[in-house]
């Protein structure tokens, strides 16, 4: 366990030297402040509206912004994920470490908890701070902000252990791109799948369904918007959640969530099996 934590270690102090990194603070600061000035101007042009429409207005929003934070962490962990193994081994750095007696596994698992600690650590921080903004500006405070922000790191989780597994057949930039290439189809077949149920038609709601379970990531991110809305908001204004990208109608399932966990032990033991059998 001591050389699982060394690696995890090594493997955020890395991450924090990567170029990678500083684009994603860019990134953050950049949505935080244009998010700042939505809210802000909510109130200032839509001061007519009930105090249920300002709610569902700022839920709505709110998602929107929180879906934008997803996609930088989904991008900024998918492509910390792949040079962590294939830009190692390509480099020879890889070589140094595994000639010790340090077993393939301790240093694969030692770098995806490393990588776990920086997705969680980015949305924890990302994620109060623009519920802070929305507090300040609109009033409005979500019913379960800590639920929505654990289950946005967990879609981070997800992607970034699908990052590592595929880090271990290609290249880093392919590893990366392929990963972020795989969470927008996800997203996009979620966002279908809603508009067959609003529809009344089974075969395209399958295919939401179906994508949320070879990938939960999009699962995950709708449980998130659940807690991140007023519940009171569903009764008053059911019309507005059929079909809609960023309003969701039904919470997750304890049966899912347990799938999501088995999900990722599963793509992270293969990518321990394949590490163990890739040649350096």
């Amino acid at each position: 366990m001591r050389i699982v934590l060394t690696v995890a270690g090594l493997t955020l102090r890395e991450a924090a030297r990567r170029r990678v990194l500083r684009s994603l603070a860019v990134l953050t600061i950049l949505l935080l402040s244009l998010s700042a000035w939505g809210f802000s101007r909510i109130n200032a042009e839509y001061g007519g509206l009930t105090s249920g429409e300002s709610k569902l207005a700022a839920a709505l929003v709110l998602n929107l912004v929180m879906f934008g934070l997803s996609l930088i962490a989904a991008l900024g962990t998918a492509f910390l994920a792949g040079p962590t193994v294939a830009g190692e081994s390509e480099s020879g750095i890889a070589l140094a470490v595994l000639a010790r007696p340090v077993r393939r596994v301790q240093v694969l698992l030692g770098k995806w908890l490393g990588l776990v600690g920086f997705g969680a650590g980015f949305v924890a921080v990302a994620g109060a701070a623009q519920l802070v903004i929305v507090k300040i500006t609109t009033g409005y405070w979500p019913p379960d902000p800590v639920t929505g922000l654990a289950l946005l790191a967990a879609q981070a989780v997800t992607l970034l252990t699908l990052g590592l597994l595929l880090s271990t057949v290609i290249s880093p930039m392919a590893s990366g791109v392929v990963a972020v290439g795989l969470f927008g189809a996800t997203w996009i077949a979620g966002v279908v799948g809603g508009l067959g149920k609003a529809l009344g038609n089974e075969s395209v709601e399958r295919i939401g369904t179906v994508s949320q379970m070879l990938l939960p990531t999009d699962g995950l991110w709708r449980g998130a918007m659940r807690a991140f809305q007023d519940p009171s908001l569903l009764s008053q204004f059911s019309e507005a959640f059929e079909g809609h990208p960023f309003l969701s109608s039904a919470p997750l399932t304890v049966v899912y969530l347990l799938w999501a966990l088995l999900w990722v032990a599963l793509v992270l033991a293969l990518a321990g099996l394949a590490f163990q059998r890739r040649d350096q």
